[in-house]
């Protein structure tokens, strides 16, 4: 398998795990506990089928797609990815121009290695900036500085870890902060030698960008990033908290982490203009269900008022289509976009893109809905085989395998 031959997301996920060690591969691919809500992520799609209508003109099919206030073209984005860098260097980056190429919009991580200076320098009109909360407000209100006088057109604001989670793979591998080597850590860095000399090549642990101004001059990447580790989570990540960033912020506001129909309604009320339906990755709460099964009913809650996208367990040009059929306008992926870059670099994040693109437009013309607005659940039909089996088995071969 090489990066040429490659034609599902499946693919890139071997290129990526045989080229990380697995201490990195798993900071990727793991969740929290047991794991189930990752599987429960990718099945919730099989829930569903979608219900063809033929004998129509589907010679030109129209996939652009239209969220917060901006023009893109097509429905999906990339979802922000933590520590990208320690994947492949200057990873962050590698992602903002690739999407810019595209044009989708990328959502830089506040844990990213590149800084959202040099976000924002490489993919001007792309990026936008996901904001945690962190214990120090001064802190949190200089980075919304910093992104408004970048002209970052939209703050992403992520509400869904007010407690640290368990994540067992992390806790295995060491591979979490306080990030200290082990001998494990050694022996599979000299096994995975084209991963090892470009970290090596490029001056070993890469700095956390948007932090380092806040560490003392000089400060080590090591030091950077227990600086890091020690902010996170604040302890009043609230509606309050909420309502200050929403008055610091000038422009578009979504909140990413949203669940429930209730917090949906709120988070309307408060002035936000959109939100992210995300259950993280299934890395915080193991139980929570999917997004896809509670986007129903947030669409419900809300209606028009503000504007809804989703990330979790997207793998598939369908996957998209059935979120878009129950009321998404766009969907975020984020694993995927880092088994594109892990796996080849910038080739690799196109080639994600050039995936999902493709997928995309077969299943809009294979169903007859030659545009992407004339979507909704007139196209879904249940699935009555997965009614029948309850099965949470992840799709394309690729198990989900419990650390």
């Amino acid at each position: 398998m090489t990066l040429d031959r490659a034609i599902n997301i499946s693919d890139l996920r071997h290129l990526a795990m045989k080229r990380l060690p697995r201490m990195a591969f798993d900071f990727i691919e793991g969740g929290c506990d047991d794991e189930d809500g990752l599987a429960e992520n990718e099945s919730a799609f099989a829930a569903y089928r979608l219900m063809p209508r033929y004998l129509v003109d589907v010679s030109q099919v129209d996939m652009t797609a239209q969220l917060a206030g901006q023009a893109f073209s097509m429905p999906l984005g990339l979802a922000p990815t933590g520590a990208a860098g320690m994947f492949r260097h200057d990873a962050d980056r590698l992602l903002a121009r690739a999407s810019a190429a595209a044009n989708v919009p990328f959502v830089l991580s506040i844990n990213s290695h590149a800084s959202i200076e040099q976000a924002v320098e490489a993919a001007p009109e792309h990026t936008w900036f996901q904001l945690y909360g962190v214990k120090s407000l001064e802190m949190t209100e200089d980075m919304v500085r910093r992104a408004a006088d970048l002209g970052v057109k939209t703050l992403v604001l992520s509400v869904d870890v007010p407690v640290q989670s368990n994540r067992e793979r992390n806790r295995r591998n060491r591979f979490s902060q306080p990030l200290r080597v082990t001998p494990s850590m050694i022996l599979q860095a000299i096994a995975h030698p084209s991963w090892t000399l470009e970290y090596l090549r490029n001056g070993g642990l890469p700095y956390m960008g948007n932090f380092r101004p806040y560490a003392p001059s000089g400060a080590s990447a090591e030091a950077v990033g227990d600086l890091v580790f020690s902010v996170f989570p604040a302890p009043d990540l609230t509606w309050t908290f909420l309502e200050k960033i929403r008055r610091l912020w000038p422009r578009k506001l979504f909140i990413k982490g949203i669940m429930h129909p209730d917090d949906a309604f709120r988070s309307a009320e408060m002035g936000v203009d959109g939100i992210m339906v995300s259950n993280h990755g299934g890395r915080q709460l193991d139980r929570a269900p999917s997004p896809l099964q509670v986007l129903p009913a947030i669409r419900e809650a809300v209606d028009d008022r503000i504007e809804i996208t989703l990330d979790g367990g997207i793998r598939r040009g369908s996957d998209v289509v059935i979120a878009l059929c129950l009321g998404a306008r766009m969907v975020f992926v984020g694993r995927p976009a880092l088994y594109g870059v892990a796996a080849g670099g910038d080739k690799g994040v196109r080639k994600t893109l050039e995936i999902f693109s493709q997928e995309l437009a077969i299943v809009l013309g294979q169903i007859g809905c030659p545009r992407i607005a004339d979507l909704g659940p007139h196209f879904l039909r249940p699935s009555l085989a997965a009614s029948r089996s309850g099965s949470n088995a992840s799709r394309g071969g690729d198990r989900l395998v419990r650390s």
